[in-house]
C-alpha cells in the first residue's frame, strides 16, 4: 500500500501551530495534589497544555508515524520535561525557537509503566517541543487489522484504545488522569479511508486522506482516541448518531435508535450536556471491552447488538461518563472508583427514567451478584476490595473490576437514601457544576462530600460510615441488597423447572434478555446433562444471538460438559475479544486438563484477534494456571 499521500504531513512544520495560553491552563486546577504512580510526569513543574499531532497512518508498516507538538508550562524555570514513553522511537526533539535537536534520554524501563522520556528545555514560562517519533509493534493501544478481521473483508482497520496507562504507546504525552490538555490532530491515511477522533471538530479532504481534528476541551491523555477503517455514517437525531463498517450500520443505527433519549434523560438528572454531539462507533468484534467513553464518541463493542435494543444499557453507561469520568476525572487509577461507582449509579438512573424502576432493579441486582463473585474470588479482606486503591508498582489495569464499578454504585446508593434522593440528586449535579474539567481525588471528593451533603444538610458524618465504605474490605454489614420482583418470578420458574423437567412457554415468553440471565444464574451446579438438554432444546441458548445469554450458557455448559455447545464456544472465543466474555470463559476452561488443552488450542486461534488488553490478561491466567 503506497504511503507517498503522507509526505506533506511529516513535514518539520511548526508555523501556525502555536497555542497561545497566557492563563492559567484548564484542568491543572489540583496539579500540586496529585502523586501518580503510574507516571513519570513531574507536572508540579513543567504541565503540558496542548498538543498536536501531526502524523500518518501507515497500514503498510503498521505504525503511527510524525510529530507531536507539546505546548509546555514551565512553572519553575526546569531544565526538564517529563514525559511518558512505551515502546516508541523517539527519533529527534526540538525546541520551537531552535534549529538544532535538543537532548533527550529515556529513565529506567519500568513493568507497565515504560521508559519515561527526559528531554532539555529551556527556562522560558510557555515553549513548545516538537517530537519526531513512530509507533513500533508492540505499541499495545493500537491494534491492526487485516480485512479478513472486518465486517466488509475489504479494506483494513486500525483503532486506539488508552485507559489506562497505554495513550503513551501510541503517542509521547503526561499520561496520568490528572494531566488535562486540549489537542488537535492532521492524520493522513489511505484515501479510501475514514478517521475518527474523539475530538468536537473534524474537517476532512477525503478525496486526499487528510483530516484534521479539534478539542478545545481539556482532557486526560487516556480519552485521546483515534479509528481509521472503512467506515459510514448514520443520524439518529440532531447531535446523535452512528459510525460502522457498511455492513453493520443498519443493524447499529436500529439498536442505538434511543440515544437522543438517553442524552436528554441524562440532562435531566445532572446538568447540561457539555460535549456538543454524542456518537458511537461500533468497532470489529475484537475490541476488547464494552464500550470506551471518549468524549463525543463512544467506541463500542459489537457484542451489544442484540437485534432487540436489550444490552444498550452499555450505551448509557458510557454516555454517562460524559459527566463522571470526563467531565470529573479520577485523579489517579487508585481513584479509579470515582469513574465508575458514579457512572454506574448514573446508567440505571438514566435507565429509570426510560425504562423504569424495575429494569433499573434488574440490572442493579445482576450488578450485585457479579460484585459478589468477584469479592468470592479476590477474598472479602483482600485491600483489593477497597474502594481507594494502592496500585503502586502493578498495572491499573489490576484494578479495573466490579470492586470499582459495583461497590462504587452502592455506596452511593447509601448516601442516596442517607441524605434522600432530592438533596442527593441536587449535591450530584453539585459536583459535577463545581467540578467540571478538573480531577478529583478520592480525598477531595470526601472532602467535598462532608461540606456540600452532609453538613449542610445536618448528616452524621460518623453513620454515613464512609471510612469503612472506601477504606475497609468488602462491603458493609449494613449494606442495602438490590432486589428484583421480575427477578423472583425467574427463579421460581427455574425451581419449577429443575423439581418437574418443563418449562411452560407462557411463563417465559415476554422476559427480557435480563430474566434469561437470571434464570441461568439461578440453575445450580447439580443441573443435569438431560436438563441441559430439554434447556437448549426449548430455548435455543447455544444459537443464541444475545451475547450476553449466549455467554451464561457457554459458562454453565464449560462447568457441566456440555459438549454441543462447544463447536459455539470455540467460535465464540475465535470471534469475540471482550475481555468481560473472553477471561471468564478461559477460566473455567482451564480448570481441567482437557478443557486446559483446548483452552491453549483455541487461544493459539485467537491470540492474532485479541487486542493486548485481552491477550496479555489471558496470558496471565495461563502462567499463574501453570505456576
Amino acid at each position: 500500500m503506497k504511503i507517498s499521500i503522507y509526505s506533506s504531513l511529516i513535514l518539520f512544520m511548526v508555523s501556525g501551530l502555536f497555542h497561545a495560553c497566557k492563563e492559567k491552563p484548564a484542568g491543572q486546577k489540583q496539579i500540586s495534589m496529585i502523586k501518580d504512580w503510574h507516571s513519570a510526569a513531574k507536572p508540579d513543574e513543567v504541565v503540558v497544555t496542548h498538543v498536536h499531532l501531526n502524523i500518518a497512518v501507515n497500514f503498510e508498516k503498521k505504525a503511527i508515524q510524525g510529530q507531536a507538538i507539546l505546548d509546555i508550562w514551565n512553572k519553575t524555570g526546569a531544565s526538564e520535561l517529563f514525559l511518558d514513553s512505551r515502546n516508541l522511537e523517539i527519533h529527534k526533539v526540538f525546541l520551537a525557537t531552535e534549529t538544532k535537536p535538543t537532548d533527550f534520554s529515556f529513565l529506567e524501563d519500568l513493568k507497565f509503566i515504560g521508559k519515561g522520556l527526559k528531554i532539555k528545555i529551556g527556562p522560558e514560562e510557555r515553549q513548545k517541543v516538537i517530537i519526531q517519533y513512530e509507533s513500533t509493534a508492540n505499541s499495545d493501544a493500537l491494534q491492526w487489522l487485516s480485512p479478513a478481521q472486518t465486517a466488509g473483508k475489504k479494506h483494513p482497520f486500525l483503532f486506539t484504545q488508552g485507559q489506562a496507562i497505554l495513550s503513551r504507546t501510541w503517542f509521547p504525552c503526561q499520561d496520568s488522569p490528572g494531566i488535562r490538555f486540549t489537542w488537535s490532530a492532521d492524520v493522513g491515511v489511505p484515501k479510501e479511508l475514514e478517521v475518527i477522533m474523539s475530538a468536537e471538530e473534524r474537517t476532512a479532504d477525503s478525496s486526499a486522506g487528510k483530516y484534521h481534528f479539534e478539542m478545545k476541551k481539556a482532557v486526560p491523555a487516556y480519552l485521546v482516541a483515534l479509528a481509521a477503517g472503512n467506515l459510514a455514517f448514520k443520524t439518529i437525531d440532531e447531535r446523535t448518531g452512528v459510525f460502522a463498517e457498511p455492513e453493520m450500520i443498519e443493524k447499529s443505527a436500529f439498536e442505538f435508535s434511543e440515544m437522543g433519549k438517553m442524552v436528554s434523560a441524562a440532562e435531566k438528572l445532572y446538568g447540561s450536556y457539555r460535549w456538543g454531539r454524542y456518537d458511537v462507533l461500533v468497532l470489529p468484534p475484537s475490541f476488547p471491552f464494552g464500550g470506551m467513553e471518549n468524549p463525543c464518541v463512544t467506541f463500542a463493542t459489537p457484542t451489544i447488538l442484540a437485534g432487540d435494543r436489550s444490552l444498550t444499557s452499555l450505551i448509557a453507561h458510557e454516555l454517562a461518563h460524559s459527566w463522571s469520568g470526563n467531565l470529573v476525572t479520577n485523579a489517579t487509577w487508585d481513584d479509579f472508583w470515582l469513574n465508575e461507582g458514579f457512572t454506574v449509579y448514573f446508567e440505571r438512573r438514566i435507565m429509570e427514567e426510560l425504562k423504569g424502576k424495575e429494569y433499573a432493579d434488574m440490572l442493579a441486582v445482576l450488578g450485585y451478584q457479579d460484585l459478589i463473585g468477584t469479592l468470592a474470588e479476590l477474598g472479602p479482606g483482600d485491600a483489593s476490595t477497597h474502594l481507594k486503591l494502592n496500585l503502586k508498582g502493578k498495572d491499573p489495569d489490576d484494578g479495573m473490576n466490579d470492586i470499582a464499578y459495583e461497590k462504587g454504585y452502592l455506596f452511593l446508593c447509601h448516601l442516596e437514601k442517607l441524605a434522600g434522593r432530592q438533596k442527593w440528586d441536587a449535591f450530584v449535579r453539585k459536583y459535577f457544576d463545581d467540578n467540571a474539567f478538573h480531577s478529583m481525588t478520592t480525598e477531595s471528593f470526601v472532602a467535598f462530600l462532608n461540606d456540600h451533603l452532609l453538613k449542610a444538610n445536618g448528616l452524621d458524618n460518623q453513620k454515613a460510615g464512609i471510612q469503612e465504605w472506601i477504606y475497609s474490605p468488602g462491603l458493609p454489614q449494613e449494606v442495602s441488597v438490590p432486589g428484583s420482583a421480575l427477578f423472583e418470578k425467574a427463579s421460581a420458574v427455574a425451581d419449577q423447572f429443575l423439581a418437574s423437567g418443563k418449562i411452560l412457554k407462557s411463563e417465559t415468553q415476554n422476559w427480557s434478555s435480563h430474566e434469561y440471565l437470571h434464570f441461568l444464574r439461578a440453575l445450580p451446579e447439580k443441573v443435569s446433562q438431560k436438563q441441559m438438554v430439554v434447556l437448549d432444546q426449548e430455548f435455543h441458548f447455544t444459537q443464541s444471538g444475545n451475547s450476553e445469554i449466549l455467554f451464561e450458557w457457554l459458562s454453565l455448559s464449560v462447568r457441566k460438559n456440555y459438549k454441543p455447545a462447544f463447536s459455539r464456544l470455540e467460535n465464540f472465543l475465535v470471534n469475540t475479544g471482550r475481555r468481560k466474555f473472553v477471561l471468564p470463559l478461559y477460566k473455567s476452561l482451564i480448570q481441567t486438563e482437557a478443557g486446559k488443552q483446548m483452552a491453549l488450542r483455541i487461544f493459539d486461534l485467537s491470540r492474532q484477534n485479541y487486542h493486548s488488553v485481552t491477550r496479555s490478561s489471558v496470558e496471565a491466567l495461563f502462567e499463574k494456571k501453570t505456576s
